[in-house]
């Protein structure tokens, strides 16, 4: 398996030592942001296509704004 590139920039910043006392200093935001990232690239390999339908794919309908003409 692959060594995701969030990974190796973390490991990266923990080999200085301003690096680690800055990692130290906001363990628990790069925690969150980590996790939060992760969480992201699976929902982004999770969505499938929509199908699309006859002459309706070529442009999305729009969503009545509520506006009267």
């Amino acid at each position: 398996m692959p060594l995701p590139k969030l990974a190796t920039l973390i490991g990266g910043l923990l080999l200085s030592r301003s690096g680690r006392r800055m990692a130290g200093r906001h363990a628990g935001k790069l925690a969150l942001a980590t996790l939060a990232f992760q969480l992201w690239e699976q929902r982004q390999a999770a969505k499938q296509p929509v199908p699309t339908s006859g002459a309706r794919s070529a442009r999305p309908r729009r969503r009545w704004s509520g506006r009267r003409v």
